[in-house]
């Protein structure tokens, strides 16, 4: 199967970006009971959704170098860590912004919310233990258990409005009881999901040629100083 090319991935995501921004703006409708103020929900639910996938990402190849022993699969957990800590931190600031205006303050200590802000936390540590460990292999070892056991807490971020009561929305997605979407909010939503999927993909694919790129200039320093 032919891989990709970075430049083409840039292509599609630029794309659906576009495309989802227009939708988000311009084609869904307004909603009735919070206005405009609404329209962050798409990019609020996105970010949180980017920000799971990529721990689980980071879960699955963490598990992968605790079995391989290779670095290459340290590379992409690190790597898609960095980006769901971002996406995460995208999501703590649009709920913040959502919940001003219709809760009428920036942040409440809700289930969802902190279980949310414990996440963050979570990989945050992860990142700084690995700036603090020099040797690759411990490294990669410490981290590749704190990125699994870690992403135990998605399950606590995803099932907290369920098992306790939050002044968090329902959930729009596996809710029970219908999204309560109107069919073009639905299109918006599931559009924007795919646009920021593809645009996690993108960011992947680079981060993971530059870790690849650092270890290839490490290998001539080390050349270097043997010489």
């Amino acid at each position: 199967m032919p891989r990709i090319s970075s430049n083409v991935l840039l292509i599609i995501a630029a794309v659906l970006m576009l495309i989802a921004i227009y939708m988000v703006f311009i084609y869904a409708p307004t909603e009735r009971t919070m206005g405009d103020i609404q329209r962050i929900f798409y990019f609020h639910v996105s970010s949180a959704w980017v920000g799971f996938f990529a721990f689980g990402v980071t879960f699955f190849y963490s598990a992968a170098f605790l079995k391989k022993k290779d670095l290459k699969w340290d590379n992409i957990a690190v790597s898609s860590a960095e980006i769901g800590l971002l996406f995460t931190t995208i999501t703590l600031i649009t709920g913040s912004l959502w919940a001003r205006p219709v809760w009428g303050i920036w942040w409440t200590w809700d289930a969802r919310l902190t279980s949310t802000l414990v996440l963050w936390l979570i990989y945050l540590s992860y990142l700084m233990l690995r700036n603090y460990i020099e040797s690759e292999t411990k490294r990669a070892y410490l981290s590749s258990v704190v990125g699994i056991i870690g992403f135990t807490n998605v399950f606590l971020v995803y099932f907290s409005i369920r098992w306790w009561r939050t002044q968090h929305p329902a959930p729009v997605i596996a809710g029970g009881s219908g999204s309560g979407l109107a069919p073009e909010m639905q299109l918006t939503f599931g559009f924007c999901l795919v646009a920021f999927t593809a645009l996690y993909v993108y960011i992947l694919s680079k981060k993971v040629e530059i870790g690849r790129a650092g270890w290839e200039i490490e290998d001539i320093y080390r050349t270097l100083d043997d010489k």
